[in-house]
């Protein structure tokens, strides 16, 4: 008799970190995090896939382009909370289970994915991007906004301590030296914009402060 297959969990909680993001996501949004948004997603049209949603704090500022959205997130508080924005978006919004390297999304079946502050804490990023170009029609757009290596090497000495030490216990396992630009190219998909920015815009930098914000076209 064969051995059952392991299914790989859908939920991560993260009790503490889910809370306090819920929490900070306002301010955030209330420092500019909220104009990144909607920049971010106004050039998107059609049916959409959310890579780990969060809290849902993007539902709101999406174009009326948008047909209708799958928003994908693992953790169970801040799914929750998704499910609630979901009902007062002005898109249709469905809020699922499930992780960013097992999307419960059919293939080809999306014409563009969304990628919000997600990259920085997954376990494996280049499955993720792999399913999203698996889920994304041929010729189909990753928009993405991301943290990532900053523009120094003073600054990135600092990101890979702060890696190695405190940051991703604190932070709901992000880690702050990655680079968001290059595991997309390395993924295969074309680079049709981008523009690079510090969140948020303060004299000091934090090992999160450097973000991209930009497109990227799946070949086809």
């Amino acid at each position: 008799m064969a051995a059952p297959q392991r299914v790989p969990p859908v939920d991560r909680p993260r009790p503490v970190f889910s809370r306090l993001y819920a929490r900070i996501s306002e301010g955030m949004d209330a420092e500019g995090l909220a104009a990144l948004r909607t920049e971010l997603l106004a050039p998107l049209s059609g049916t959409v896939v959310e890579v780990g949603c969060g809290n849902g704090r993007n539902f709101a500022r999406y174009p009326d382009a948008v047909t209708r959205v799958t928003a994908v997130e693992p953790e169970p508080h801040l799914r929750a909370l998704a499910t609630r924005a979901a009902a007062a978006a002005p898109v249709l919004v469905t809020v699922v289970p499930g992780t960013a390297e097992a999307l419960p999304v059919p293939d080809a079946t999306a014409d563009a994915a969304v990628l919000c502050l997600v990259l920085c804490s997954l376990p494996d990023r280049d499955t993720a991007l792999a399913e999203i170009a698996r889920v994304l029609r041929p010729g189909g757009t990753l928009a993405f906004l991301e943290h990532g290596l900053g523009p120094t090497r003073r600054v990135r000495a600092v990101q890979r301590l702060a890696d190695a030490t405190l940051w991703p216990l604190l932070a709901g396992g992000c880690h702050t030296a990655v680079d968001p630009v290059g595991l997309v190219e390395r993924a295969g998909f074309a680079v049709t914009a981008l523009r690079r920015l510090r969140f948020p815009d303060s004299r000091v930098t934090l090992p999160a402060t450097p973000h991209v914000l930009g497109l990227a076209r799946r070949p086809g």
